[in-house]
């Protein structure tokens, strides 16, 4: 394949929302080297793209431009991309024994789009039956923190949200919709800033129609405040 039919299959991959993975696709080497040495080799990556762009990087606005998109990459919006940073899940007993769905609806969701590093804003709405054990309620938003802080194809954040917390409760009955706008297609492209995108995924139980009507209607509840 020439390096013009390679650039318009990309081009299609990105356009067409393609994902090629439902796991991060890293290298196995990505944790080989530091934080810090990461910021300073992606610092002096920002430097060039900025200057060959024709930037005056000695402007006051900009010189330390380099050096604050580099700690963003690294420690805020792709932080998830690093195991150390995944959140300590912590469990309970149901000694309650409540035994009826638990949905957790609105949690804010910012990542970034994989195919054009833009944001994707949104919600997650997150629902689990609990098989014995319970999970503490800000852990879930913590999850999904944690999965949507790295590149990302909105299909597969709510897979691993789910596989996540199936592997946590050690139950198949949860179940995640994402309803997120991409400024890919929001700010670029056909620049449509009125269209979202929403992605599910159905484990268990609510792959049964009536549990999964039941976990849609929730979702569909006025609870502002």
């Amino acid at each position: 394949m020439n390096l013009e039919n390679h650039s318009k299959v990309m081009d299609e991959l990105g356009e067409e929302h393609i994902g090629t993975s439902s796991d991060t696709p890293l290298r196995k080497d990505a944790f080989k080297i530091s934080d810090l040495d990461k910021i300073e080799a992606i610092e002096e990556d920002v430097k060039k793209i900025l200057l060959t762009l024709g930037m005056d990087l000695t402007d006051d606005s900009l010189k330390g431009t380099p050096k604050r998109v580099a700690k963003m990459f690294v420690n805020e919006i792709f932080g998830g991309l690093n195991p150390k940073n995944k959140p300590a899940a912590s469990t309970f007993e149901n000694k309650y024994k409540y035994g009826e769905m638990l949905v957790e609806k609105n949690i804010t969701l910012y990542s970034t789009c994989e195919h054009h590093l833009l944001p994707i804003v949104g919600k997650a709405h997150i629902a689990y039956i609990s098989n014995g054990t319970v999970i503490g309620l800000s852990k879930m938003n913590r999850i999904v923190d944690y999965f949507a802080k790295r590149p990302q194809v909105q299909e597969r954040l709510t897979m691993q949200i789910v596989k996540e917390l199936q592997e946590v409760l050690n139950t198949e009955d949860v179940a995640c919709v994402i309803d997120a706008k991409h400024l890919c297609v929001n700010s670029r492209g056909i620049r449509d800033i009125d269209c979202s995108t929403v992605t599910s995924e159905f484990g268990g139980k609510f792959k049964k129609i009536e549990t999964r009507r039941e976990f849609l209607d929730y979702i569909k509840l006025n609870t502002t405040f």
